[in-house]
């Protein structure tokens, strides 16, 4: 069989994955093998796995993600330091006094933290969990909702997001790869009305709000005797603890978030759509003529000087703002390594074949059953990588690849595996959402990522369905 090494190292991530329940472990081993395969001599796979990983952070696109990334996340704990985002909390969360209410408040809290998951979860989950066990709502309704109005929508969103600049640099690696000179962005936009699993779980999540959960997903109230109060002392003691350390909690005030996301939102809009317009009048097509990437790091740019200008003549000292945003970007070095393990995979598994090697392996399967089957697998083996990221960087060169060996439309591909990719970092257990929402609501991960298993088995299976239908009609 012809490029038959091209797998191997998926067959070396994904059971060390599972094993440690990280991502990187096996991402590491996967491209040192996968260079070692192309590269076989003592030096030569820690040479060529050298040049993988320079060799995909070099260019422009890479570098612009990598900025806007560490930028935005430095901006937010700097929001956060100055109590933007407790004032945000404070003033939607004050009037609720109802079950409904307060799961109304968390899709209403989209319009402040739509930028990333890791951001709703971390500034949602710690207010709505008060508001849980004042209400008497089961723990995993509250987390199920955070989190499926979170993921699946923010994978949708085309501007403005932690996301985009991610995913879109997926598509630009994988249709680079195969010498395709596209915009890599326009066709991200053509993939969205495909992630249809994305659509029909913020659908299902929304009736859910609505209306009680059914008895088989784990609907209802909290079971009596189920509150841990020594925890909950616990839990309490270490706050009190720590603002005691500190000296002086964190103050409440929304419009430090209001103003920055505000003129990050309308600056990243505005310049995206400029560059497209110097292209193109059509408002749509500019957007789709833009180069995205590099406007949302000069938007995000233009607001943190802005707002640290803001935040110096409310009186906060500039050493402590200077200091939040270094460890707030810190924090995402984990993320970048992964993105140049990933980037770097890509082009080790392309020199080895596997586009060639999933064409001659899937070439027997009717055009008509590959969508379908396509997002069975890839959302196995996402639910198993635990990572979205991961896993769109992973799976989209396969995409591509069976997309161009058959009659199939690109846009539908990467589509689904923008699908699945979303599917594995919802409901995942070995996800960084799941477990950090689960440590914060105080849940047993693995029965938590059950229940969500429970609340995603229809809009996994109708997403099967749609992929045929659709590929029988069109």
């Amino acid at each position: 069989m012809n490029n038959w090494e091209s797998i191997i190292p998926f067959l070396i991530i994904i059971p060390i994955a599972i094993w440690t329940k990280q991502v990187l472990p096996g991402l590491t081993l996967g491209l040192l093998v996968a260079s070692y395969i192309v590269e076989p001599s003592l030096l030569g796979g820690i040479e060529k796995m050298t040049s993988y990983i320079i060799g995909s952070l070099a260019k422009e696109p890479k570098l612009q993600i990598i900025g806007f990334l560490y930028v935005f996340t430095g901006l937010v704990n700097m929001i956060n330091m100055t109590g933007g985002i407790k004032g945000f909390i404070e003033l939607t969360s004050e009037k609720v006094k109802t079950e409904k209410q307060a799961i109304f408040l968390i899709w209403i809290t989209l319009l402040g933290t739509f930028i990333s998951p890791s951001l709703r979860i971390v500034t949602i989950a710690p207010i709505m969990k008060q508001l849980q066990q004042k209400l008497n709502i089961t723990k995993e309704r509250v987390s199920f909702v955070i989190e499926a109005s979170s993921l699946p929508i923010i994978a949708l969103v085309p501007i403005a997001t932690a996301f985009i600049g991610y995913m879109t640099s997926t598509i630009d690696v994988s249709l680079g790869n195969n010498s395709e000179d596209v915009n890599a962005y326009a066709y991200f936009i053509k993939s969205i009305p495909f992630n249809f699993f994305s659509f029909l779980t913020i659908a299902l999540a929304l009736i859910y709000s609505i209306f009680q959960h059914p008895k088989m997903f784990g609907g209802g109230k909290n079971k009596p005797g189920k509150v841990n109060v020594d925890n909950k002392k616990e839990s309490t003691d270490k706050q009190e603890k720590a603002t005691t350390e500190k000296g002086t909690d964190i103050k409440s005030k929304p419009i430090h978030l209001f103003i920055p996301l505000t003129l990050a939102l309308v600056l990243s809009i505005f310049l995206s759509w400029w560059d497209g317009y110097q292209k193109t009048a059509n408002v749509l097509q500019a957007f789709i003529e833009a180069d995205v990437s590099k406007y949302m790091l000069i938007a995000i740019i233009i607001t943190l000087f802005l707002a640290f200008v803001q935040f110096l003549i409310a009186k906060y000292p500039l050493q402590e703002l200077v200091k939040a945003f270094f460890d707030g970007g810190n924090k995402l070095m984990p993320a970048f390594f992964l993105f140049a393990l990933v980037w770097g995979l890509t082009l080790a598994t392309n020199d080895l074949g596997l586009p060639k090697f999933i064409t001659n392996t899937l070439g027997f399967i009717p055009s008509l059953f590959i969508p379908p089957i396509t997002f069975i697998i890839g959302s196995v083996l996402a639910y198993f990588i635990g990572s979205s990221w991961g896993s769109w960087g992973l799976l989209m060169p396969i995409g591509v690849s069976l997309a161009e060996s058959s009659d199939i439309s690109l846009s539908l591909m990467i589509g689904i595996i923008f699908a699945c990719g979303t599917l594995g970092g919802l409901i995942s257990p070995l996800s960084n959402t799941t477990v950090t929402i689960a440590k914060i609501m105080e849940m047993e991960i693995m029965e938590y990522s059950v229940y969500k298993i429970k609340h995603t088995i229809v809009p996994f299976v109708l997403s099967i369905a749609l992929y045929l239908v659709y590929a029988l009609v069109f």
